[in-house]
């Protein structure tokens, strides 16, 4: 569970990261809190941040109990691949929203792979009497 731990923190300090782009560009684009548009790129940045926090609160609940219900391991590969598909998802959306494809399905496939391997290994246990 190690490596999911690190991988937990990693994600949150990437939020982290993405939270002072935004308000590095708040700054940049003369964005005034409390302001959630203005510039058309302070507002990709401030999207980015707003799309991965409504990712993690689905992934970080997934990570956690694949990781018990299935492998740690996996579920830590699973989380780097999440951490990366976020980065490609704000450089490529930043740039042109219209490319945001690879990094939204990066991002995604972690989680779709969790809820499958969670809901197998549920109802497997509660077939088996586990």
């Amino acid at each position: 569970m190690h490596y999911v731990a690190i991988v937990t923190v990693l994600a949150l300090a990437e939020y982290f990261l993405l939270g002072a782009l935004v308000a590095r560009a708040r700054v940049r684009y003369g964005v005034r809190a409390p302001a959630s548009s203005g510039h058309e790129i302070f507002e990709r940045h401030f999207r980015v941040q707003m799309n991965t926090l409504e990712q993690l609160i689905v992934f970080l609940p997934l990570l956690w109990v694949f990781a018990h219900y299935v492998n740690p391991l996996w579920a830590a590969l699973g989380g780097v691949v999440f951490i990366v598909g976020r980065a490609v998802y704000a450089r490529s959306y930043v740039r042109d929203p219209k490319s945001r494809s690879l990094g939204f399905g990066l991002t995604a496939l972690p989680s779709l792979v969790f809820m499958i391997g969670i809901l197998w290994n549920a109802v497997r246990a509660l077939a088996l009497g586990v």
